[in-house]
């Protein structure tokens, strides 16, 4: 039976680790100081030490550097309520094995666990990890995650949200989740699920951007046999599937003021009727909904119900763009490189600090989608081993730093310039317009380049060569 000593100052946390610990099969034993510890760790031999950084008697730093010459063999990981990337990733280079925020998830400890006893004492990341310019560590796979895979931030928009999250949870209260396209709302609703009192139940997500007015009302109620054409078979709807547990709506603004109607009946009276159907049929779910439009706005221009907005709206969360959490950053990157490495069964040596640079500087107009997709893509084009460059960005990610460079040049009496020299020719100034259209469109529709080339009325071939072309002429 493999021994853990579980040191933290709180006499609670100790107690249920303990408890957890030793009903998964481990000899787990406990102490609530760096004193206690130290004593503990002569008298007994422990393969994993799970410590609190924040002691009230040493920090956890302390202590690791007082253990690791006299029991280098014992595996350390880190928990703490006060997460820093950078204090961790320095923990990390310097031979602990892991570093977990609170709040503890018990699936992930056990992971973390097996992983260590697997891996010896190795730590998560043995490679050199570069200090970019602006101060931040380029992360290594240290990942500080719900086990849904939702990254639980440290900037301040982020406390503010998990507060509110923490508090809502356990209730049965209908959520509206507010948010930009690609900021992790349906993420954060299983989040919210995981941690209320229904987390045994399902959880069912429903796109209702993807639902059409007739399919709509099939696809949440159900419907039988015969219904409507097509229909060779009863069907069960979202909200039985969610019976017990969590039923999502995403975009519920899209839903047509029909369907509405009947959602409205169904979360007043708890009960659904199938299309085609006379029996009511009763059901216990949690309804949680997300909108990248202010629901109240299409209330006043009389696109969704006013009666329905006010049953859905019990609580409200705003879910913060990625541009206003940016101490976010290191952790997303950090997950993403992670999980891309998987995925792909490669090992990416980190990122370099020109791209670190660039990832701060970017407004990221897809918020957390984009990034993970950039990561993703980033890894895929990287070689293994190596670290991330500037060659694996995308070139809005490239053009992030300076959005001026593609915009007409002016010579000092005022004149229009190519890029390469001066050249007031009338063709060179058609092209410097040029150029500075498509960039304020961009900008514009937030680098989406099939609205860019709808709107400049080319197809997206064309707009990828003349963006090429541009940075091609930009290189020079």
């Amino acid at each position: 039976m493999k021994k853990i000593l579980i040191v933290d100052d709180e006499l609670s946390v100790c107690t249920l680790l303990t408890r957890f610990l030793s009903k998964n099969g481990y000899d787990a034993q406990s102490c609530t100081s760096g004193a206690d510890a130290l004593r503990q760790l002569k008298s007994e031999s422990y393969d994993i030490m799970l410590c609190d950084y924040h002691l009230q008697d040493i920090t956890g730093k302390e202590l690791f550097e007082k253990i690791q010459p006299l029991y280098p063999n014992i595996i350390v990981i880190f928990i703490t309520g006060y997460a820093d990337v950078r204090v961790a990733v320095d923990l990390i280079k310097n031979g602990a094995y892991h570093y977990l925020s609170k709040p503890l998830y018990p699936d992930e400890i056990l992971k973390i666990i097996d992983n260590a006893l697997k891996d010896g004492n190795m730590p998560v990341a043995t490679h050199a990890i570069p200090e970019a310019k602006n101060g931040y560590s380029t992360p290594g796979p240290l990942t500080t995650a719900s086990p849904d895979g939702y990254v639980i931030g440290e900037s301040e928009a982020s406390r503010n949200l998990f507060e509110h999250v923490n508090l809502v949870a356990p209730t049965d209260y209908s959520v509206i989740l507010y948010g930009e396209t690609g900021t992790g709302k349906e993420a954060l609703a299983h989040l919210i699920h995981q941690k209320s009192n229904r987390r045994n139940g399902p959880f069912i997500a429903i796109d209702c951007g993807s639902l059409s007015k007739e399919l709509a009302a099939s696809e949440l109620f159900g419907h039988e046999k015969g219904a409507f054409t097509g229909a060779l078979h009863t069907k069960e709807g979202a909200f039985e599937q969610a019976e017990g547990g969590t039923i999502f709506l995403d975009e519920i603004g899209n839903l047509s003021y029909e369907v509405q109607v009947y959602l409205l009946r169904a979360l007043q009276e708890k009960s659904v009727r199938k299309v085609g159907g006379v029996k009511t049929i009763k059901v216990d779910i949690r309804i949680i909904v997300a909108s990248n439009e202010n629901l109240y706005e299409n209330v006043l221009n009389k696109t969704f119900r006013e009666d329905l907005y006010h049953r859905l709206n019990e609580f409200t969360l705003k879910v913060p763009a990625l541009r206003e959490r940016e101490a976010d950053l290191p952790q997303f990157v950090n997950t993403f490189l992670a999980n891309a490495g998987k995925e792909l069964n490669k090992s990416i040596a980190g990122i370099s600090p020109a791209v670190w640079e660039l990832l701060l500087v970017y407004k990221w107009p897809g918020n957390i989608r984009e990034l993970k997709n950039v990561i993703r893509r980033a890894c895929l084009l990287t070689p293994e081993g190596k670290e991330i460059t500037q060659k694996a960005l995308p070139l809005e990610l490239l053009n992030s730093k300076n959005m001026s460079q593609f915009a007409p040049q002016q010579s000092r009496s005022g004149n229009e310039e190519d890029q390469s020299g001066n050249d007031p020719s009338l063709k060179n100034a058609a092209i410097q317009g040029e150029q500075k259209r498509i960039m304020e469109v961009l900008q514009q529709v937030k680098f989406n380049k099939t609205k860019a080339a709808e709107i400049l009325n080319i197809d997206r071939k064309t707009l990828y060569n003349k963006l090429r072309s541009m940075q091609q002429s930009n290189d020079k």
